[in-house]
């Protein structure tokens, strides 16, 4: 993938600084999972946070597509490995 510096990441101008933080630092450990690995428990704790910030799975899914979109990495497929797969530790997506 190219450089984060890149990426737009999906956001909100509705949201406060402290909520678009929580959500780029959930799409950074998104990014983490396909370049190098990231702690599946960081990785869920990140979704956690971005679900209080989107808590609608319509919104959720067009976030998600807007990030494929520009990444080609699937956020979906991250967070469905990482919660069926409890026992691993680190998340990375080929």
């Amino acid at each position: 993938m190219g450089n984060e510096a890149d990426i737009k990441f999906p956001i909100s101008m509705d949201w406060t600084t402290d909520e678009i933080v929580q959500v780029v630092h959930f799409f950074e450990a998104v990014n983490d999972a396909y370049e190098k690995g990231v702690d599946r428990e960081t990785l869920l704790t990140r979704y956690r946070q971005f679900k209080n910030v989107v808590p609608s799975k319509a919104e959720e899914k067009q976030h998600f597509k807007d990030y494929e979109e520009q990444t080609g990495q699937s956020a979906y497929h991250v967070v469905k490995h990482a919660r069926e797969n409890a026992e691993i530790e680190v998340i990375k997506m080929k």
